[in-house]
């Protein structure tokens, strides 16, 4: 992987191509992201980045990661993460990483945290049918129904779509196009749409499969 930025999903919208075509899509708050620490092979067993993102109050900020943002010379942010990037020799602790390492046409991953709608039943989970509204059926329509005979195997496999939680989970979206760059706003317009609601944060990789 040579270029990744984090980045906060700000809504999605619309635009025009130059063919008069309407493409959706996701407006992209994408870095500035400031480099904490640079891990290494001979010291942490591994080439790596640690980057910040998204300035906070200095009074949010717990004492040890406080003294980690002061030795990197960088003000305080709500997120933190490893990239691990084929090019880290290249960036210093202290410099900054923008959204112009991307341009339009760039083939991209986006991954993120998706929204959480708690515990679920079966139909808005997994999209089954409902029961049927007569003959008996009832008093409850949008259970999950028959899980399997009754004598054999006398349990329920494991696997079966049930209720529980729906959401709030690790998502990747592979291979969406970036439609436009703004670097001077820091702002990445993604084709189609990203997990989460207004306000997740994202991490934006180059795309393993293009």
């Amino acid at each position: 992987m040579k270029k990744a930025i984090l980045g906060k999903k700000l809504g999605m919208t619309q635009i025009f191509t130059e063919d008069g075509l309407v493409v959706p899509v996701t407006v992209v708050e994408a870095g500035p992201c400031s480099v904490i620490q640079r891990k290494t092979t001979e010291v942490d067993g591994y080439d790596a980045l640690v980057v910040a993102f998204d300035k906070q109050k200095q009074n949010r900020v717990n004492k040890p990661d406080m003294g980690a943002y002061k030795k990197a010379g960088v003000e305080p942010c709500k997120v933190r993460q490893e990239l691990r990037l084929e090019n880290c020799a290249e960036h210093e602790v202290g410099s900054v990483i923008t959204c112009s390492v991307f341009a339009e046409g760039d083939k991209v991953d986006v991954s993120g945290l998706t929204k959480g709608h708690g515990f679920s039943g079966v139909i808005k989970r997994w999209n089954q049918h409902r029961l049927k509204m007569t003959h008996g059926t009832g008093p409850v329509h949008r259970e999950v129904g028959s899980m399997g005979a009754n004598s054999t195997p006398s349990r329920v496999f494991k696997n079966r779509h049930m209720p529980g939680q729906y959401g709030c989970e690790k998502v990747t979206i592979q291979n969406l196009e970036i439609v436009k760059v703004d670097a001077d706003r820091n702002i990445l317009l993604v084709k189609g749409c990203v997990p989460g609601h207004k306000g997740t944060y994202l991490t934006i990789r180059e795309s393993v499969k293009a």
